[in-house]
């Protein structure tokens, strides 16, 4: 796999001990899960389950789905690389992204769209889709006590059907892929290792893996005002799929050095190699907490592995 000078990509044979560092006190469950120092605290939108698009977006429709279990509709983001209109035969692979922030939306992430494009459009790496999730009003928990707060459900459950049967999709999982930042980093290490089955490769980025860390310690508390239920978190979940007979997901963690979570990242790969799970890394110096510059200086790396990792060849479609 090729690699630009300005990353640093590192096959890691996984083994040794868990050499975590302790955990620093996180905020509000309202907030990102770790600030950086000096650094205004800002109130969150009201979340939405629909957000329409404001401005065109090369490639990007804006579309809905009918959430059977909550009876409201929920919006996605959805690129389409330029062969899926001139190739009406071919199935293509999907990668669902999952946004940062509590709650966001799915547009907190469309705007990766513009490298993703323009790789595609270069032919530096195969077309695919890039669908943008909606996480819910916890991004990508599923919290049952509160009135339409299953994120994951809705994305594992009704989203990937939906959008398998609405595009020329390989609705397979050698045709799916995961990948997140921030709190999206977090909801994507909890889903790949809870639904393996499902995606044949995920990149968590920039997760607070912290903060994951904290709940597993305190049975499931991350706030006052914030209780999960037991084990559902990156480090209960890594455990068990480490113990598992599941299909092994390709993984690659992804973080910049300049970003505030850089150090718990860090901590969770050297976790990871003590349970003995495979995972590819991928560094980029002096990127900050920000999907935007992760893309900027390495969005083709991250891009690439997905490719390598999906089903080889175009895919025909059976009467679509």
């Amino acid at each position: 796999m090729c690699r630009t000078p300005c990353c640093v990509l590192v096959f890691l044979s996984i083994c040794g001990a868990d050499l975590t560092r302790p955990v620093a006190a996180q905020p509000p469950a309202t907030s990102k899960q770790s600030t950086p120092k000096n650094s205004k605290q800002k109130q969150p939108p009201p979340f939405r389950w629909v957000n329409p698009l404001k401005v065109e977006i090369p490639g990007v429709q804006h579309a809905t789905f009918r959430s059977k279990s909550m009876g409201v509709n929920v919006g996605y983001c959805i690129y389409l690389p330029p062969a899926y209109s001139r190739e009406p035969l071919r199935r293509f692979p999907v990668v669902y992204y999952l946004h940062g922030g509590r709650p966001g939306s799915e547009l907190k992430s469309v705007k990766l769209t513009a490298h993703i494009d323009k790789h595609i459009r270069a032919n530096a790496v195969a077309p695919m889709i890039y669908v943008f999730v909606n996480g819910g009003p916890v991004s990508h928990y599923n919290l049952p006590e509160r009135h339409h707060a299953m994120g994951e459900d809705v994305f594992v459950q009704e989203l990937i059907p939906h959008i398998d049967a609405t595009y020329r999709t390989i609705a397979a999982r050698e045709g799916r892929a995961l990948e997140g930042f921030s709190q999206g980093g977090r909801g994507t290490a909890r889903i790949m290792f809870k639904h393996p089955g499902l995606f044949c490769s995920a990149a968590p980025g920039g997760g607070g893996f912290a903060t994951e860390k904290r709940i597993s310690e305190e049975n499931g508390k991350e706030s006052e005002s914030l209780v999960f239920a037991p084990g559902y978190n990156a480090w209960d979940l890594a455990r068990a799929y480490a113990q598992s007979d599941s299909p092994r997901v390709n993984i690659l963690v992804h973080v910049g050095t300049k970003g505030f979570n850089y150090e718990n990242n860090l901590d969770y790969m050297k976790f990871l190699e003590s349970l003995g799970i495979a995972f590819e890394r991928l560094i980029v110096p002096e990127a900050p907490h920000s999907a935007t510059v992760i893309y900027e200086k390495s969005g083709l790396e991250l891009m690439k592995f997905h490719a390598a990792n999906f089903a080889a060849g175009p895919q025909k479609a059976a009467g679509k």
